[in-house]
């Protein structure tokens, strides 16, 4: 996995990374999106962290309106390009955001982190407040963040990841209280940009506002 350079902004980490990776996708939705959000009524959505677009396409293709958010314009121009292709252009909205910064503005039905984890300094638990705090009434805010990694990742194996319930507590819950819909850690196959598999856990969290 590329490493920062030293000095090198988290904007431009992204861009380079985007402007060297392939534009094409697995054209799949994330397996933890799909599950959570199949059985919803299609309202409004969020897409924090959108990449090549797969997840912002999905939920276009069942019916959401999106906003897809990314800090890469490069990955935001590859989303789009994917989503004309696909014919959901006209049912998403894409907006370049350092969310350290700037957050979409509005009310939400669905806000989706698939593994906002960056190399960089990240305020994540403001970021999720913020959020949460931008839910609808019965809105979901479902988070995704790695347990484990594959080999082909940054970080390295032996780094201590937190627990689902150490990450739910960074962001002021615990597993009893009301809000949490579900909190586990799922067993998943990743797949690294040259065709390797790693078998990795993800910490699944989803809150749900009153």
């Amino acid at each position: 996995m590329m490493q920062p350079k030293a000095g090198q902004s988290a904007q431009d980490f992204w861009d380079e990374l985007y402007r060297r990776a392939s534009p094409e996708t697995r054209g799949l939705p994330s397996a933890m999106l799909e599950r959570f959000a199949m059985d919803r009524t299609p309202g409004r959505a969020l897409d924090l962290g959108c990449a090549k677009g797969d997840d912002a396409i999905w939920l276009a293709q069942q019916g959401w309106d999106v906003v897809a958010t990314d800090i890469a314009q490069t990955a935001l121009d590859i989303a789009k390009a994917n989503a004309a292709e696909r014919g959901v252009s006209d049912r998403i909205s894409f907006e370049r955001h350092d969310l350290a910064i700037s957050f979409p503005e509005g009310r939400y039905d669905l806000i989706s982190a698939m593994f906002l984890q960056t190399p960089f300094d990240f305020p994540t638990p403001q970021v999720f407040a913020q959020a949460y705090d931008q839910l609808a009434s019965g809105g979901m805010l479902l988070i995704v963040t790695h347990g484990s990694v594959a080999p082909w990742s940054w970080k390295k194996a032996d780094h201590p990841y937190p627990k689902p319930e150490e990450d739910l507590a960074a962001l002021g819950y615990a597993a009893s209280d009301n809000q949490v819909a579900f909190i586990d850690a799922v067993r998943r196959t990743a797949h690294g940009p040259g065709g390797q598999t790693a078998q990795v856990l993800d910490n699944v969290i989803a809150l749900v506002k009153a």
